[in-house]
């Protein structure tokens, strides 16, 4: 199978932030990737701006070397990176005051598709939107791309959409989640609306439940300082797995497009029920082995702040009603994964003895490691001895599935820049559906305080505190088990 690219207009990208982590790890690299394939037009230009005094040859020494670091096989390839490298340009930019912006306007081209990548702290981004119309560089076709947190509760987040607000039209502000590019998340829609075999069966009378696990192996690594002021809650809860529980519940848009795709998305995040405090579950990671406690890893030995969150949901509409949903996210974790699993419900008839009654439906869908989907189906185990029954996946690893097309599903961030190129706004978030996702959130997080709930601890390692196996077996149910 050979995959199909197809090229975007010719653009200036210019990536605020140009010399951190996020644009040497993912944006560069991408970015670089796409141009290898053929779908970034050569005479397309990116700029880095950021404070760092350089030019523009020590910053293409800089992606140069990134790219090395963090790129694939396609870093092999010298000559196609000495031509990507070739298109990279450099500013040494004042986000708050007047320094760089002359020279980025004269690196501007007319008569392109114009991109600014907000790779930089919230704080910021009001003093670049600003900047970017005073000095005349941004006009009304001109696309921004913020990454979160886009806020840390309902104020910030209405705050920040008010100062975007008075700069940038709604249509040209494309807020960023990863999640939302990677191809099992868009295959998820294809699978839902694209067969009849599962959207009859997607609603409460057919789905006993749904699970939707992100695990991290990692810890806070150098983010302590971010993440003990924000907690799996506001950095993965209201953002991620809210996104992915959208896709998973909503209903089917009249057509594949931005807003219609996002009412829908936005419908499901004001069906959600508030969340019972007896339903939901904080944990902090503890020492174990070698492994640090969370409190060592963040330097703060009275932190009350949760690396792990276990909850039962809610949607109140016709499809979900008495259907839970459980999420679950956590760091120091056994295995690194995410998943979401669609448990059927048992039949309603049961026509084998034995242990046929345990048997059940799943579908499985790999978000990481090795994207792609099973299906777990009941099958009469080969050989003699009467039916006895066994469960058996129908695999679709996509790796295996499409051969060297599976290298296109590798990042997210990559084919999500190519959307904003292309001014397709499907996998980004709309103001109003960020609010919502924090109106929701805010209470959660309210009640904890309110409380002094303090978290549980959960060994480094495991799969999390013992009080959220017991939400899912107050249920006659359990969590699937975390696999890499």
């Amino acid at each position: 199978m050979v995959s199909r690219v197809i090229p975007v207009d010719d653009f200036d990208l210019v990536i605020f932030g140009g010399t951190g982590d996020l644009a040497r790890r993912k944006i560069l690299p991408g970015l670089f990737r796409r141009f290898r394939s053929g779908q970034m037009p050569a005479d397309s230009r990116i700029i880095g701006a950021a404070r760092s005094e350089l030019d523009t040859s020590g910053y293409r020494a800089m992606i140069r070397e990134a790219i090395v670091e963090f790129g694939g096989d396609e870093k092999s390839d010298t000559d196609t990176l000495d031509q990507f490298l070739n298109a990279l340009d450099y500013v040494a930019i004042d986000a708050k005051g007047e320094g760089g912006w002359s020279e980025l306007k004269s690196l501007i081209r007319d008569k392109v598709i114009k991109a600014f990548y907000f790779s930089v702290a919230p704080s910021l981004f009001g003093d670049l939107a600003e900047r970017l119309h005073a000095h005349e560089i941004a006009d009304t076709d001109s696309r921004i791309v913020v990454e979160k947190p886009f806020g840390r509760d309902l104020a910030s987040a209405q705050a920040l959409n008010a100062t975007l607000a008075e700069h940038f039209d709604e249509r040209q502000i494309y807020r960023i989640d990863h999640y939302l590019g990677k191809e099992t998340v868009q295959n998820l829609m294809a699978v839902r609306f694209g067969n009849v075999l599962f959207e009859p069966l997607w609603n409460s009378h057919y789905v006993d439940h749904i699970q939707i696990t992100v695990a991290e192996t990692v810890g806070v690594g150098g983010r302590g300082g971010y993440y003990d002021k924000s907690g799996a809650m506001r950095d993965m809860v209201q953002n991620h797995l809210m996104q992915l529980l959208c896709l998973i519940a909503m209903e089917p848009p009249s057509v594949f497009g931005a807003n219609e795709v996002r009412d829908e998305k936005l419908k499901v995040i004001r069906a959600l029920q508030p969340v019972e405090a007896h339903h939901i579950v904080r944990g902090q990671y503890d020492a174990s082995d070698d492994a640090a406690s969370y409190r060592a890893d963040v330097e703060n030995p009275r932190s009350f702040t949760e690396s792990f969150v276990a909850m039962k949901c809610h949607v109140s509409n016709w499809r979900w009603s008495d259907t839970p949903f459980y999420l679950r996210t956590g760091k120091k974790m056994k295995a690194r994964t995410s998943e979401i699993a669609v448990v059927f419900k048992d039949l309603g008839h049961k026509m084998f003895e034995g242990d046929s009654a345990r048997h059940r439906n799943i579908l499985a869908i790999r978000l990481q490691p090795n994207e792609g989907m099973d299906l777990q189906v009941t099958i009469k185990e080969p050989g003699p001895g009467g039916m006895r029954l066994i469960d058996v996946p129908l695999d679709m690893t996509f790796a295996d599935a499409l051969g060297d097309d599976a290298e296109d599903a590798t990042d997210a961030y990559e084919r999500l820049i190519m959307d904003v190129i292309r001014g397709n706004q499907t996998l980004f978030m709309r103001g109003d559906e960020v609010e919502a996702a924090w109106a929701w959130t805010d209470p959660i997080i309210e009640g904890w305080e309110a409380r002094n709930d303090v978290p549980k601890l959960y060994d480094a390692g495991s799969a999390g505190p013992d009080d959220a196996m017991m939400l899912m077996h107050r249920d006659g149910r359990r969590w699937r088990d975390i696999k890499g």
